[in-house]
């Protein structure tokens, strides 16, 4: 057996990254997606492809913030992982989109674990498995339970604290890395540069009060590079126990239908329960499952 040769694509080339079977539907998924040739390597062994990886990042960036995009021939799975380690772009995350209900069908799962398995090989390790959402008119809008206050708060400060505050106790993992890595701060500012990333205007994020002023929490409807999505919904610890999330979660979805969206990503970790019964309750049907993964070895030698 020859060795893989590893292709960066272009223009030109662009082309091969179709030639590899599609059995987790990845091009289902990215329709919407715009991906650079550039940012798109493949391995090929006596001229065929049999591993490709595309990174992403928004528009106007110089280097690609994640990896969404990986697929591994059965049995190649070392090229795969020589695709991934060798790339000039070193990012922290990988994530791959499946099919929902892969776990109970066997061809899906023996390719995502084909990808898994050369992902590990390139140092990569599991982090969560999520639920992705995207609600629809056709789902129906939920009516508003009017037990909270919603407004707008200009100073960064007041949601910097809020989140402080909220991931002292959390379920997501991301959070929870962040705050292995540097604490509570690190994580707090972690989400504040998601949402000044996100191209949506600053002047939606809101504080979730009750009618006597007591705060409960905070949600971000946003806008990312694919449309509409729920940015973030968190409750403070002392407000927990009553279902606020959902008061939380409803407001966002009303207030991204208001703003002319016509359709609303989200996604929570499958281990958060709570949230996941919040989407079900109103009405995100769950449309694809996404298995995070981190380069554990690059963090801990940066």
């Amino acid at each position: 057996m020859t060795d893989p040769v590893i292709r960066t694509l272009d223009d030109s080339t662009a082309h091969l990254f179709d030639t590899l079977p599609d059995p987790l539907r990845m091009r289902e998924k990215h329709q919407r997606t715009r991906f650079r040739p550039d940012w798109q390597r493949v391995a090929l062994r006596d001229g065929r492809v049999v591993a490709r990886a595309a990174w992403w990042g928004a528009p106007e960036a110089t280097e690609p913030l994640l990896i969404n995009w990986f697929d591994v021939a059965v049995g190649e799975e070392e090229a795969g992982a020589e695709l991934l380690r060798g790339a000039p772009w070193q990012v922290e995350e990988l994530e791959l989109d499946l099919p929902t209900g892969w776990h109970d069908d066997l061809a899906l799962r023996t390719a995502a674990e084909t990808r898994f398995t050369a992902a590990r090989k390139a140092g990569f390790e599991l982090l969560v498995e999520r639920y992705n959402y995207r609600w629809t008119p056709e789902c129906g809008l939920p009516g508003r339970p009017g037990r909270l206050v919603f407004t707008a708060e200009p100073d960064d400060r007041v949601f910097f604290d809020a989140l402080r505050r909220i991931h002292s106790v959390t379920l997501d993992a991301h959070a929870r890395r962040a705050i292995e890595q540097g604490g509570v701060d690190q994580a707090a500012q972690e989400e504040m540069d998601f949402f000044h990333w996100m191209p949506s205007p600053r002047e939606w994020w809101q504080i979730a009060r009750t009618p006597d002023g007591e705060p409960v929490g905070i949600h971000i409807p946003g806008r990312n590079p694919a449309g509409p999505c729920v940015g973030f919904i968190g409750v403070l610890p002392e407000q927990r126990g009553h279902g606020y999330a959902y008061d939380l979660l409803v407001e966002c979805t009303h207030f991204l239908v208001e703003h002319g969206a016509e359709f609303i990503a989200a996604a929570t970790d499958q281990g958060n329960a709570p949230m996941a019964a919040h989407f079900a309750r109103a009405g995100y049907p769950v449309v694809r499952e996404r298995v995070n993964f981190w380069a554990a070895a690059a963090v801990s030698a940066g």
